[in-house]
């Protein structure tokens, strides 16, 4: 669902490569000299000549071929291709070996009977809302797919003047506002950006508009970024970019079982108790449907900075353009089919290491989602001829093909609370990849596993520059912290790369299958994936995300279709294997002191911000600059900022610093005496270590959304696949409510200290 962007400056990091980077013709035979966490030097040695061995399995050309066979179809849920997908998927782990199933679950999945628009004034135009064929991609006039649609928007038949609000986020209501503009009773037309799609209808529903409509401004993915397809890979005048609208920022998974699995005999909430369904209709729109609406609004010229690349004049509205939208939809339940594959552990079988990648798309979904899931199956194979060949792993893998993603991860946040008790049990791992491309590794998750993933990435060789992915990645954020408009965690991140070691890895907010494990049910999580040369933008959820368009312009080759599977397969494989887990607390207590120390920025920023305010106002500078012919009104005046306590954070960061150095010495003791200790200590230990994730959690969840329990990482209420870190905190500092910041900074300090509690433990056994 969420792409891996990475957008780098490229002529710049071609120098930085040759300036930062040595060039390394064998990085695995430099590795083997150093150390793997959690192996002895023996350990390691086997470790590496069997990830040898997993490489060898890796072929470009048969993932070729099952990207081919997978996006031949239009492959959305309840298509016949997506039930024919899974059980393809299914029918390659057995043949491997893998102990395989199918996990059905029927959930609510609207799908469009019938949506219509059209200008009734002052003039009057039909939109297509249809992707025609293109030249050269064979699959784009096949028929089975679905129109253009936004699931789990409200059905709805609806007339009312028009007005752009430009990427429909909060700010630009406080713009309407203080022109003077309402869009009550409305329909408004927003551009794609700036915002997760879902909070655009839903901001608007809340100012009281009666429909929306989204379309795809070519400034952001069209013709201004490059040459459309299929010349280029960009977005041509017709391309749709489908997608959920649902509320997942409340909670995921079927809008009728909220934190249950949708299993036969559960109960179903009606319709209008599901608070993750919106109120109003919504359309996607193409900017060849968009141009004829925008051309006919008057009112005000749009500001500088709400103005895309159309060849028109931006007005905002509302009127004289009236539009005419209709959406009915079937509201009936549908099948998604998980693919769950295993391979039993030899020694300790109750510790799960668990992979995942989804196979429904919007369309034909080559590049998103099946670019990874191909990767995926190539590690599948590798791991099941390893097992062939005598190997067993000491800790079980499980690798998983999720069903309906797209609409709302369906299938994965399913069967995660269908074996929610389980999982929390067993799983120590959940391991994410969705979008796959040519360019830069990106990494998010947990940052207990942040040196995992570092480690695997620097035993990985970059197919196209020589270097391991690491070092590529290293070099990019070097380049990216380096500019004079650089934003401070590029500078952060720059610094951090310059000095030699890991490299830090992002957090997680929402846009993919991890959400129901790492932000529900508190397993340590991580997503990766690569991208950012790539030309996939343009077709994000759009019939032309083809196996054609992805063979030319996402990863021509299949190169990092292996370096995916490498990279994966690496942090899989020696999490199986590890004589203790391989996770450094260290990391994660590194990275919390960086997010409280922004946690106390944001608070002196709210002072400053709202002192500065209230001088312009006092000064009544807002009405020396306004044009009395089309008055601007001032700002709301901001509320005081009282002493906001922040104490009980730095505490318990404080304390868990200590606690964590102390671990990692505890640790690396142990790795030095070659980990001997009784077998059922080292389990114990294991257990212990893989449950440390679900001690970030708080059985009440965030203020409002109850189902997301985890008090690190979350999607922002207001930024929908983007994470807030401490998000009880931040949020309320956002949102100027400084009680409730107070609150969850004493709520947050408390899961930190007991957090720190179960790590005091866990080194107390290690020690003895």
């Amino acid at each position: 669902m969420k792409p891996m962007t990475v957008r780098p400056l490229l002529a710049a990091l071609s120098m930085a490569l040759c300036m930062f980077a040595a060039p390394a013709p064998s990085v695995a035979a430099d590795a083997t000299a150093t150390s793997l966490l959690g192996f002895t030097g023996e350990g390691a040695a086997t470790q590496r000549a069997l990830e040898q061995r997993f490489d060898a399995q890796l072929s470009a050309s048969e993932m070729r071929d099952w990207l081919q066979r997978l996006s031949a179809e239009p492959n959305q849920v309840g298509a016949p291709h997506d039930k024919a997908n899974a059980e393809f998927i299914l029918s390659l782990f057995k043949q491997w070996g893998w102990d395989a199933r199918i996990e059905t679950f029927d959930v609510l999945y609207p799908t469009p009977k019938h949506v219509a628009l059209e200008l009734v004034a002052p003039t009057t135009f039909k939109a297509m809302l249809h992707e025609p064929p293109v030249e050269g991609d064979a699959t784009s006039a096949l028929s089975g797919a679905l129109p253009p649609y936004n699931v789990y928007g409200a059905d709805g038949d609806v007339t009312a003047d028009l007005v752009y609000v430009n990427y429909g986020m909060p700010d630009d209501y406080k713009e309407l506002a203080r022109r003077g503009v309402d869009v009550k009773g409305k329909i408004v037309i927003v551009r794609y950006g700036a915002g997760w799609r879902g909070l655009k209808p839903e901001l608007a529903h809340e100012h009281g508009a009666v429909g929306c409509l989204i379309y795809s401004d070519p400034r952001d993915d069209g013709y201004f970024a490059g040459d459309t397809y299929p010349k280029g890979g960009w977005r041509p005048p017709e391309g749709v970019q489908r997608g959920s609208v649902a509320k997942m920022m409340v909670y995921p998974g079927d809008p009728t079982t909220p934190g249950y699995g949708s299993t036969p005999g559960v109960k179903h909430l009606p319709l209008d108790k599901a608070t993750t369904l919106l109120k109003i209709p919504v359309l996607p729109i193409s900017y060849a449907d968009a141009q004829p609406l925008l051309s006919a609004l008057g009112g005000p010229v749009a500001p500088e900075n709400w103005r895309g690349a159309l060849p028109v004049t931006y007005h905002i509205g509302g009127g004289p353009a009236k539009v005419h939208m209709q959406v009915e939809s079937d509201w009936t339940r549908k099948p998604v089919y998980d693919v769950i594959a295993t391979i039993k552990g030899a020694q300790e079988p109750d510790r799960w290491i668990v992979r995942g990648n989804h196979h429904d798309g919007w369309v034909f979904g080559a590049w998103d989602p099946l670019s990874g899931t191909v990767a995926m199956l190539g590690e599948a194979k590798a791991i099941g001829a390893l097992v062939k060949s005598g190997w067993k792993p000491k800790r079980s893998i499980v690798y998983t093909s999720w069903d309906g993603e797209e609409p709302g991860l369906l299938g994965s946040t399913e069967w995660a609370e269908t074996h929610a008790k389980e999982l929390q049990q067993k799983a120590v791992m959940y391991l994410n990849s969705d979008t796959n491309a040519r360019g830069f590794l990106g990494a998010e998750g947990s940052h207990s596993l942040q040196h995992l993933v570092n480690a695997a990435a620097a035993d990985v060789t970059d197919p196209e520059k020589g270097v391991s992915v690491q070092e590529r990645l290293r070099a990019l954020m070097r380049v990216e912290g380096a500019g004079a408009h650089a934003k401070p965690e590029a500078k952060r991140d720059a610094e951090i790369a310059a000095k030699g070691g890991d490299l830090p890895i992002g957090a997680l907010g929402s846009g993919s299958d991890y959400s129901a494990f790492l932000e529900h049910l508190g397993i340590a999580s991580v997503n990766i994936g690569f991208g950012g040369e790539d030309d996939d933008d343009g077709i994000y959820h759009s019939r032309y995300d083809s196996f054609d368009h992805f063979d030319r312009f996402g990863d021509p080759g299949f190169k990092y279709e292996v370096a995916l599977a490498q990279v994966a397969g690496r942090m899989v494989l020696r999490t199986a294997d590890a004589d203790l887990l391989p996770m450094r607390f260290g990391d994660f207590s590194a990275t919390l002191d960086h997010y409280v120390a922004q946690l106390h920025k944001l608070a002196d920023a709210a002072h400053k911000d709202t002192n500065a305010q209230h001088q312009l106002l006092d000064a009544k500078a807002y009405e020396l600059v306004s044009d009395p012919t089309r008055p601007v009104a001032p700002p709301e005046r901001l509320s005081d900022v009282p002493k906001i306590d922040l104490a009980p954070l730095d505490v318990a960061a404080k304390a868990l610093h200590a606690s964590a150095q102390a671990f990692d010495a505890a640790y690396a003791e142990r790795a030095a005496g070659g980990f001997r200790m009784p077998a059922r200590q080292s389990a114990r230990i294991n257990e212990l270590m893989g449950r440390m994730e679900q001690m970030l959690t708080d059985a009440d969840g965030l203020p409002g959304r109850e189902w997301f329990k985890h008090m690190i990482y979350a999607p922002g209420l207001l930024t929908g696949y983007g994470v807030k870190t401490v998000p009880g905190v931040r949020e309320a500092l956002e949102a100027r409510d400084w009680q409730g910041a107070d609150k969850y900074a004493a709520v947050t300090a408390k899961v930190l200290d007991g957090y720190r509690a179960e790590l005091d433990v866990i080194t107390t056994l290690i020690k003895h």
